[in-house]
């Protein structure tokens, strides 16, 4: 089953925690739904090239809190804090509430970030960089920021050929079956003139030993939750974590031919 479900999915409640936190009635449950739906549609569309790993949502009574990690904050928040203001204002209009709050967290190693990988080898392959050259490149970044493995497979027309095909390339281990294995895991797609390319990364950031705290904002031991759009709101940190204590590879790279 390892092989076949999201790897996030699978691992929700044990090393992931879920991106919405909230609470609603059986009635009130689809209307919520949809709405974190148009919010990370409209945020996606709307920062087209602010590399935005994941959009967290939080509901209270009468409060709407969106956290945005991101691999490039300044483009989010914008020039004394602009940018963040007019996005406030579209999200209030959008999904009709007078209390939006919106955060900003920056990820200081966007390499080991599956989202952020994914979508700069779509980049690549849009703007014609030849897809393996875009692949490996990618991996050499991730293994060299301390992934214990990456694995990414393509889809589509590849190089502009006439039989679209699939093919796939990995580095160090990628467990998919071993549920305390921190797995990363993001699916995007190119637009590029020949058709749709798809992208699948899976990235092993290594074992989670101990209880780990499933809330999607803590980072580095501190929960950020400070606005964005005041001085000092922007909690800034990497998104480790887990522990590598008892992992006695060094580097924890390596090939291993063998299949977990």
């Amino acid at each position: 089953m390892g092989q076949k479900v999201n790897p996030i999915g699978a691992r929700l409640g044990i090393t992931r925690g879920w991106d919405s936190n909230w609470f609603a009635s059986k009635t009130e449950y689809p209307k919520k739904l949809i709405e974190d739906n148009k919010i990370r549609n409209y945020l996606n569309a709307r920062i087209n090239k602010g590399g935005i790993a994941k959009i967290v949502i939080e509901r209270t009574l009468n409060k709407l809190i969106v956290t945005i990690h991101t691999s490039k904050p300044g483009i989010i928040i914008g020039k004394g804090g602009g940018e963040v203001d007019r996005i406030k204002e579209e999200l209030k209009k959008l999904c009709g509430k007078d209390d939006v709050q919106i955060n900003i967290l920056e990820i200081r190693r966007p390499e080991l970030d599956a989202a952020i990988v994914a979508d700069t080898i779509a980049r690549q392959l849009e703007n014609r960089i030849n897809y393996k050259r875009a692949i490996k490149m990618s991996i050499a970044s991730a293994l060299r920021m301390g992934a214990e493995g990456i694995k990414v497979k393509v889809g589509g027309r590849l190089g502009g050929a006439e039989i679209a095909r699939s093919e796939e390339i990995k580095q160090g281990r990628t467990p998919l079956h071993t549920l305390r294995m921190d797995i990363d895991y993001a699916s995007v797609f190119a637009l590029t003139v020949y058709g749709k390319i798809g992208i699948k990364v899976w990235i092993c950031k290594g074992e989670v030993l101990g209880k780990r705290e499933l809330n999607p904002n803590f980072i580095g031991g501190k929960e950020g939750g400070e606005r964005a759009d005041r001085p000092g709101g922007d909690r800034r940190d990497d998104r480790g974590g887990f522990d590598r204590g008892n992992d006695r590879r060094p580097g924890g790279g390596g090939g291993g031919g063998r299949k977990r």
